[in-house]
Formats: C-alpha cells, sequence, structure tokens
C-alpha cells in the first residue's frame, strides 16, 4: 500500500483510528521493530521466523504484511499469517481464545 499514516487512518473505523490518533505504545513499536527484523534475517521467497506476542490489541498495519505472529490466547500462541486484508483489525480477532462447543454431541 502506497499510503501515508494519516490516509490510512481515515479508512479504519472509529476505535483504531482514535487509538493512531492518541500515538502507539512502546510495546506495539517493539512488535514491528521484531517482525522488520524477523522478515530481513528470512531467506528470500520463504515465510519469516514466527515473533510471539502477547498484544491481541495490536492494529494489523501495512508494515506487518507478509510477517507471521504468534498471538498469545492465554495457553498457547497460534500462528497468524499476515494478509494486506487484514490491516484494521485487531491480531486477537484471529487467535481464538476459547474451544468451540458442539452441543448434542456426544
Amino acid at each position: 500500500l502506497d499510503m501515508n499514516k494519516n490516509e490510512l487512518v481515515e479508512l479504519f473505523c472509529a476505535r483504531p483510528r482514535r487509538k493512531f490518533q492518541r500515538g502507539l505504545k512502546r510495546k506495539a513499536h517493539a512488535l514491528i521493530k521484531k517482525l522488520n527484523k524477523a522478515k530481513k534475517e528470512a531467506p528470500a521467497g520463504e515465510k519469516p521466523e514466527a515473533v510471539r506476542t502477547h498484544l491481541r490489541n495490536m492494529i494489523i498495519v501495512p508494515e506487518m504484511i507478509g510477517s507471521v505472529v504468534g498471538v498469545y490466547n492465554g495457553k498457547s500462541f497460534n500462528q497468524v499469517e499476515i494478509k494486506p486484508e487484514m490491516i484494521g483489525h485487531y491480531l486477537g480477532e484471529f487467535s481464538i481464545t476459547y474451544k468451540p462447543t458442539a452441543h448434542g454431541r456426544p
């Protein structure tokens, strides 16, 4: 995506837009830095090493595309590969925190 931060933020819904206007915190910047490092160290044409995080409330931004993130769900880290259509969503949306029940099944 060839957009600057302001153009990108205008496309977000109200909550992520507010979060960006108030500024990303230190942990969010650290995660983006680790993802960029993992992408640089990966051989060309291969997926980068997964970066583990507890930051379920991190909003996916264009710099993260192509990265693999291990998102903590309270018990384990679920690997999520970041795709362009995920921009503006939270990391936690892609790592379910409960085990769906099959009602009425033995």
